[in-house]
């Protein structure tokens, strides 16, 4: 038999506790972000054409701000690597939008943003990694600058261990790829969002109207220009597309057209890489690591040449073992160009800048008019102080 004081305690209203209250409110706060990140995420997405110029103005500051006061520099990266956080999170934002059709992009991606956003929408690992990447490329500068303030041990500590991360990154990416070249970045780029088009020219008042029907002209003016110079037909509302110039049909042509590289299969776009091929993107990928190791081992940083030679050698050596046949593809000559184009970044590091660079920027700081000059001392400051501003 039930026993009388239990069922009364069954029997008796609940009441909340001021911990169930709390635990109730906290959880009801918990569960807000979303809300409002939801909130975000469609105003980015209904702003798309403005999103762009919101960040470049951001950015802007930038640029200005070195020099200016005490710590500027560590200002100045803050805001820089908040707003490549930011101009990420948009491209996520962005990139999701689109694929769910709600905002328009140009017709025929990239070679490169075909190709990485092949491997980013087929493996789950890929997409991490290269995220991982991409931040600690952005917040790389605004670390060192916080390790410098604690020591330089502590500094290069820090310049090693984010050299490790992204030689370990990019070493995974090559593993998700079946030893195919890397490619910079390794997200897909923005996709460039067409304008959205022009408002139409009102039609004429109803006096006007009126009189043009008296007039037996019945005219009324119609949709004026799109944004690319296309005419609006004012009945069916489609686009009758601008004709070329006449010295580039050959151009307009072509830009309609496909191409072999334009439907071949995404994995298509980079040839695999074997033997010493692979091999010479392994010292591709190790060679800012062991610039960085042997710099924070050298005792005098600043002017000795033996982490520098290092450095160059290491990547020069990759050059020479990379198989020319691997250059057949447009977005293979992309990076490679580019990849030319990086080791120009090798003037500006180590004994090379502190011996030969560092007097020619004087000397042209000196001959140019003062806001340039100014810029350059601003800029000159960071180039001598910390080692991944002059990273490729």
């Amino acid at each position: 038999m039930s026993n009388p004081a239990d069922i009364h305690t069954l029997n008796r209203p609940s009441r909340s506790t001021p911990s169930t209250t709390t635990t109730t409110s906290t959880s009801r706060s918990i569960a807000s972000p979303p809300r409002w990140i939801n909130m975000y995420s469609e105003f980015i997405t209904k702003n798309s054409h403005q999103v762009s110029q919101i960040e470049s103005t951001l950015r802007s500051l930038t640029y200005i701000i070195p020099g200016r006061f005490r710590d500027a520099e560590i200002a100045s990266e803050s805001i820089h690597t908040f707003v490549q956080l930011l101009s990420l999170y948009h491209d996520r934002l962005l990139r999701r939008a689109a694929t769910l059709s709600k905002i328009p992009l140009s017709q025929q991606p990239s070679p490169h943003t075909r190709y990485t956003r092949f491997w980013a929408l087929k493996s789950a690992l890929y997409r991490r990694v290269a995220y991982i990447l991409q931040i600690v490329n952005y917040v790389q500068l605004l670390c060192e600058m916080s390790a410098k303030r604690r020591g330089e041990g502590t500094r290069w500590r820090v310049v090693v261990v984010l050299e490790a991360i992204k030689a370990f990154c990019r070493i995974v990416l090559l593993k998700i790829t079946r030893s195919r070249p890397l490619v910079t970045p390794v997200l897909p780029e923005r996709e460039p969002i067409p304008e959205e088009p022009a408002e139409e020219y009102p039609d004429l008042d109803e006096e006007q109207d009126g009189e043009n029907n008296i007039n037996g002209g019945g005219e009324k003016r119609m949709n004026g220009l799109g944004p690319n110079g296309e005419w609006t037909m004012p009945r069916t509302g489609m686009l009758l597309p601008t004709l070329p110039s006449p010295g580039d049909t050959s151009g307009y042509l072509l830009s309609r057209v496909l191409t072999a590289d334009d439907i071949k299969p995404a994995t298509s776009l980079l040839n695999k890489l074997q033997g010493t091929a692979q091999l010479a993107e392994v010292l591709h990928i190790l060679s800012p690591l062991v610039f960085a190791v042997a710099l924070a081992k050298s005792k005098n940083k600043r002017r000795s040449w033996t982490p520098w030679l290092l450095g160059v050698a290491v990547e020069i050596a990759a050059r020479q073992l990379r198989d020319r046949g691997l250059r057949t593809t447009p977005l293979e000559r992309e990076e490679w160009s580019r990849r030319g184009w990086a080791m120009g970044w090798w003037i500006m590091r180590g004994a090379f800048y502190e011996n030969v660079t560092k007097g020619m920027v004087g000397g042209v700081r000196r001959r140019v008019p003062g806001l340039v000059a100014g810029i350059l001392e601003d800029y000159e400051y960071l180039w001598e102080n910390y080692y991944f501003s002059t990273s490729a």
